[in-house]
C-alpha cells in the first residue's frame, strides 16, 4: 500500500518530489498525485493518528480503495510455497498471476495491491517469539544460498563464488566474503578473516548445518563438527586474544 502519510510528512519537511520518491520507494506520479490531492483537501500535516495509510486512501481516493468484485485475488498458498524456494519473488509470481488472469478473463490486482493482500496474509499467519541477545556473545556462520557469479575481463568466463557470511546475532552486523569454492580451507579462511575483521572472537559460534562444518550422520539431533572446525573455535580466543565489545 502506499505510504500516504510518510508522503505528507516528508512534503511538510520540505523534501523535494526526488528525494521523497528515493526515500519511500514510490514513483513520482505517485508522490505529486497525492500532493495535489491534499492540497485540494487541505490536508496537512501533523495528521491525526486514526489516518492510517488505509484511511488515507479511503479519504483521499474513494474509488481506488474499492477492489472490483471482478479482480481476482491471489493464490495465497501457492504465493507461500513459491517464496521459499530460491530465486522466487513477488515480481515474479506477479506476472505469472498476470497471465492468469488474461488467460481467465479477470481482471488483476496492481502490483502494489498484490503485495499489500500477501503481506496481510503472511502476518495472519506468521508466529513470532523474542529471542534476547547479548552484545558481542553470539556468531552465526553460513553459506549463502546461490553463488554469485565472477566474469573473467579477458576470457568473458563466468566463474562461480561462494559466499561466507558471518552476522552479529545481537546487533546483525555482518561480515561478508566471496571464495571459490565452500572446501574446508576456504572456510577456516573465512573464519579468520572475520575475526580479524571483527577484532576479536564471541563467545558462542553458530554454523548452521553446512557440510563444511559437520560430520552428517543418521541422528538429526546430535551432529559433531569436524576436527578442524572444533579445533579452530575452541582456539579462537588464543589466536585472537579478546572477546568482541
Amino acid at each position: 500500500m502506499t505510504k500516504y502519510r510518510e508522503i505528507l510528512r516528508l512534503t511538510a519537511l520540505g523534501l523535494s518530489q526526488r528525494n521523497i520518491v528515493q526515500s519511500i520507494g514510490v514513483s513520482q506520479k505517485t508522490v505529486v498525485k497525492v500532493q495535489k490531492r491534499a492540497r485540494e483537501m487541505h490536508l496537512s500535516w501533523p495528521l491525526d493518528e486514526t489516518l492510517t495509510d488505509a484511511a488515507l486512501q479511503k479519504l483521499m481516493f474513494p474509488r481506488e480503495s474499492k477492489v472490483s468484485k471482478q479482480k481476482r485475488m491471489p493464490d495465497f498458498n501457492y504465493i507461500q510455497k513459491e517464496l521459499l524456494r530460491n530465486g522466487v519473488n513477488k515480481k515474479l509470481l506477479w506476472t505469472e498471476y498476470l497471465e492468469e488472469c488474461r488467460q481467465s478473463g479477470d481482471e488483476p490486482l496492481m502490483y502494489s495491491q498484490f503485495c499489500y493482500y500477501i503481506q496481510q496474509d503472511e502476518q495472519k499467519r506468521r508466529a513470532t517469539m523474542h529471542i534476547n541477545r547479548k552484545p558481542g556473545e553470539q556468531i552465526e556462520v553460513d553459506w549463502a544460498g546461490d553463488p554469485a557469479q565472477i566474469t573473467d575481463p579477458d576470457t568473458g568466463e563466468i566463474i562461480p563464488a561462494f559466499l561466507f557470511v558471518g552476522v552479529m546475532a545481537y546487533s546483525q552486523y555482518p561480515y561478508v566474503e566471496a571464495f571459490m569454492n565452500e572446501k574446508q580451507r576456504s572456510w577456516i579462511t573465512a573464519h579468520v578473516h572475520m575475526y580479524e575483521y571483527f577484532g576479536g572472537v564471541t563467545r558462542i559460534l553458530v554454523p548452521d548445518n553446512t557440510t563444511t562444518a559437520v560430520i552428517h550422520n543418521n541422528d538429526w539431533y546430535n551432529q559433531e563438527l569436524n576436527f578442524t572446525v572444533e579445533y579452530t573455535c575452541k582456539h579462537g580466543y588464543s589466536l585472537f586474544g579478546k572477546n568482541i565489545r
